[in-house]
């Protein structure tokens, strides 16, 4: 281990705009510096500032934007079982067919349907925090719904088929990707 002797100085500890010996480094500076030159510079960002919305701007947003209601969401997801059911039903030619897909409809519409209860309760539209909290325990209790439905669907349905359950299961998710379609068609018009 190296000694210092008393007639020579100590070094001054490396820092980033030198080496160990001391010399300066090209390119480099100390972080204040460049922290300093980055706040100065023009980086060529042509966004207007954040700007915060009177009441009659958000009110007039809120009308371009209407929210599409979840329990339309639900009941299409319902006539989207229903058909997709009938279909498989008609298809097939047997019963089990049916109550299969029927079921994988209901293994969706039954917890979006208590989603949606919860979310346009009273208690929901309270505060953000409470709102946030909220959205978050009911798609929890949405999510053990579906898993308990599907763990409980070789019991329940006599002659299962897997596949017209996940094909009507499927299908009726997809729903909500119409929507969305609805309300950037209603945007737009």
């Amino acid at each position: 281990m190296p000694t210092t002797s008393p007639d020579r100085p100590r070094p001054e500890p490396a820092t980033a705009a030198t080496n160990r010996s001391g010399t300066p480094q090209p390119g480099h500076s100390h972080r204040s510096e460049r922290w300093a030159n980055e706040a100065d510079r023009d980086d060529g960002d042509d966004r207007p500032p954040f700007k915060a919305l009177t009441r009659e701007e958000a009110q007039a947003l809120a009308a371009r934007n209407p929210a599409v209601s979840p329990w339309r969401v639900v009941a299409v997801q319902a006539a989207v079982g229903g058909i997709v059911a009938t279909l498989a039903w008609l298809w097939m030619g047997e019963m089990s067919f049916f109550w299969s897909a029927l079921y994988g409809a209901a293994t969706v519409v039954v917890p979006a349907s208590l989603m949606a209860r919860g979310m346009t309760s009273r208690l929901t539209s309270m505060a953000p925090g409470v709102s946030a909290v909220s959205f978050m325990l009911w798609e929890l209790v949405k999510i053990a719904v579906s898993v308990a439905l599907l763990v409980g669907a070789p019991k329940l349905v006599p002659h299962l088929s897997w596949p017209a359950l996940l094909v009507a299961l499927v299908l009726c998710m997809k729903v909500y990707w119409v929507a969305l379609a609805w309300r950037g068609r209603q945007t737009t018009s």
